[in-house]
């Protein structure tokens, strides 16, 4: 069963104004979004659309966890019923505007994985897409329906970094490469979203992807992974939470 968040989560995916958006390079969030933007999905041609809507906040909000994990600014715990928890490290907390809201919110104490995500994730995918809009991974125009109606659509932003993310995911996926801690949890979300079958041919939907995504999803990352173990513990676990949280949702 699905928890819902025990309080809202005040601010949560909201920048302040002239807040600077990412100190460093993009989240693992932010990476997974551009990830799951289709450029040529749309109704017209070169216009495109998110894949797994109807699931995307709660795979969100897991990016956003998994994203803490690997920076050791959150680890895992067991609760009541034996349910996963997540709980801030106290001594560490994240630079980033977004990651910072989902660490304070379980900060004064641990909270069940899936309250954090159901909390965290209904208000990420604005400001997660603004931010790949002011990268130019994006690009919003508006287009005419029918030659009448003017429609927003999302176009690819032309900078190639979606191509690179997608041979990342695939190197790991279809060549067999040990991935690094970053692209491992990126191809573990992908494949917990459901939406990998709709990036076939490019990663082909076949039994031995299918095999090494349920490895990723299970934390066996490979031996570059090794340094990471704790991080990769924590990341396997909120993956699997996040496909427990999907599964009882429609796909979109």
């Amino acid at each position: 069963m699905i928890q819902q968040p025990e309080e809202p989560l005040s601010g949560a995916g909201s920048e302040a104004p002239g807040e600077a958006a990412t100190p460093g390079g993009p989240t693992l969030a932010e990476d997974l979004l551009l990830l799951l933007f289709q450029p040529n999905s749309g109704l017209q041609r070169g216009t495109g659309t998110i894949a797994g809507e109807n699931t995307l906040f709660y795979v969100l909000a897991g990016a956003v966890l998994a994203d803490l994990g690997l920076g050791e600014h959150v680890r895992t715990g067991t609760g009541k019923g034996g349910t996963t928890t997540v709980e801030a490290v106290a001594e560490n907390p994240p630079e980033d505007h977004i990651l910072r809201s989902a660490w304070e919110y379980v900060a004064d104490k641990p909270r069940g994985v899936q309250t954090v995500l159901a909390a965290i994730g209904p208000t990420l995918r604005g400001p997660l897409l603004d931010r790949l809009v002011e990268r130019g991974d994006i690009r919003r125009s508006t287009r005419k329906v029918l030659g009448l109606f003017d429609t927003s659509v999302l176009e690819d932003g032309g900078s190639g970094r979606r191509d690179g993310l997608l041979a990342d995911v695939r190197a790991v996926l279809v060549d067999g490469a040990d991935p690094s801690p970053r692209a491992a949890a990126l191809a573990a979300l992908v494949y917990g979203s459901g939406t990998l079958p709709q990036f076939d041919p490019e990663i082909p939907w076949t039994t031995p992807v299918i095999t090494r995504a349920e490895e990723l999803k299970k934390g066996d990352w490979g031996a570059d992974a090794a340094a990471a173990a704790v991080a990769r513990t924590v990341t396997a676990t909120i993956v699997n939470n996040v496909i427990i949280a999907a599964a009882v949702l429609p796909r979109g």
